[in-house]
């Protein structure tokens, strides 16, 4: 069974910066992609950021493109999420998702595998 795990979440201020990190564990795949979601109070769960895990290859929305970064470290099973030039518009739920294909995906109900989430707080 596959578990995601993600830590970092925080209050930070705008224009600040925060990692986050999503530790994978268990299950067996060959080519997977790795993505992060986010989610507002009252809207849906919105896709930001995926990296292909066989070569690196990265995809992100156009909101957070330019600001945030996603990187992995194969040997940790863990991908990142860096975001700078934070706003109070990045304020939301994050989850790190796991999707068995060699396509980044960017909508939600392609993923197999979900984290419970961590809290980003941005104060303006």
């Amino acid at each position: 069974q596959v578990q995601l795990v993600e830590s970092g979440g925080r209050l930070a201020q705008a224009g600040g910066s925060l990692r986050l990190s999503c530790a994978a564990s268990g299950g067996t795949f060959g080519n997977y992609v790795m993505g992060w979601f986010r989610q507002a109070p009252g809207m849906e769960r919105q896709f930001v950021a995926g990296i292909r895990w066989s070569d690196g290859r990265t995809y992100y929305a156009a909101s957070v493109e330019g600001r945030f970064t996603i990187s992995r470290d194969n040997a940790k099973k863990t991908v990142y999420l860096q975001m700078n030039s934070l706003k109070p518009d990045d304020t939301a739920v994050y989850y790190c998702a796991l999707d068995d294909s060699l396509v980044i995906r960017t909508a939600s109900s392609s993923y197999d595998y979900w984290g419970q989430g961590t809290q980003v707080t941005v104060s303006s």
